[in-house]
């Protein structure tokens, strides 16, 4: 048997409505929903003019929907209705509910038209949590 290399394992598709707060490392094919831009400045800090731009972005699966948050050149391919891979994404917590983000760990890949459709009414980013710190016994 061949032995897989490491770093090289097959990755394990996640659902949306897998998603919990403070997880991370997940790889999730997506429909975009929506996208609108939140915030866009430029930045003349440096050599050249530095654009930052952050859409949020509603994707989601046949399990459910989630916010995902777009940042700078993520922006650009997050368009309405088409089909994303998001690989190594991450769950941030913005004032207390869950948002996708792919950093610069992560890749975000534009792959053909996904065959599902978004269940709309079970919204991930619409559930509030409350951040409870657990003792460890």
């Amino acid at each position: 048997m061949a032995e897989a290399k490491p770093g090289m394992r097959k990755p394990v598709f996640t659902k949306v409505d897998q998603l919990r707060p403070g997880t991370n490392g997940h790889t999730l094919t997506v429909k975009v929903v929506s996208s609108k831009m939140v915030l866009q400045k430029g930045r003349s800090d440096g050599p050249q003019m530095r654009q930052m731009r952050l859409a949020e972005c509603l994707v989601g699966d046949e399990t459910g929907m989630i916010v995902f948050a777009a940042r700078n050149d993520q922006v650009d391919m997050m368009k309405p209705d088409s089909t994303v891979v998001l690989r190594n994404a991450k769950i941030d917590m913005f004032k207390g509910s869950m948002r996708l983000a792919v950093d610069k760990w992560g890749r975000i890949e534009v792959t053909e038209p996904a065959s599902f459709s978004v269940k709309e009414d079970n919204n991930l980013s619409l559930v509030e949590y409350e951040l409870v710190n657990v003792v460890e016994e």
